[in-house]
């Protein structure tokens, strides 16, 4: 497995598992090949902040393209703390701030992930995005073992008619 790193993502994460570089038309982080089934976004705590207010309308547009993917998540490089505190750079409140998450969460059906720093950001990133490609791996081993076993009946449903 690869990872895929948006080409427009400014600090990109580095990760012990191999990376390249790519387009990536949803989120900042994918696997390659699969980059239409899985993304994860990463924010900033001033980043997240003015995705909900200045930025709203942009944001709600990459939720929107995430929901459509099987799984879509958010690292924040913030914790909650930071948020209810309002650690940022806004004027937005830090209840506006958390309300519109809540609700993007469930509008988009969105997991966001709050890591203390960019280092375990990383780490939950490449994290989900490995867990998410072995899970597709035994999905698959799952509905191809079914398959052989269809056929299998199949074939010995024809044999026995030919008798």
């Amino acid at each position: 497995m690869q990872i895929v790193i948006d080409s427009r993502e400014k600090l990109p994460y580095r990760f012990k598992t191999s990376a390249v570089e790519g387009t990536l038309l949803t989120g900042d982080y994918s696997i390659l090949g699969i980059e239409n089934l899985i993304a994860v976004e990463r924010k900033t705590l001033d980043d997240l902040v003015g995705c909900l207010c200045n930025g709203r309308e942009r944001f709600e547009r990459e939720l929107h393209r995430g929901r459509a993917l099987d799984f879509f998540a958010i690292v924040a490089e913030c914790t909650l703390s930071d948020l209810v505190n309002g650690s940022y750079h806004s004027k937005m409140s830090p209840k506006a701030a958390i309300q519109s998450l809540l609700a993007f969460s469930i509008r988009y059906k969105l997991p966001i992930f709050f890591v203390e720093n960019r280092s375990y950001g990383a780490r939950v990133t490449e994290s989900l995005l490995l867990k998410y490609g072995r899970e597709l791996e035994k999905r698959c081993e799952s509905i191809g073992k079914q398959k052989l076993a269809d056929n299998k009946l199949t074939t010995r449903g024809a044999n026995h008619e030919h008798e």
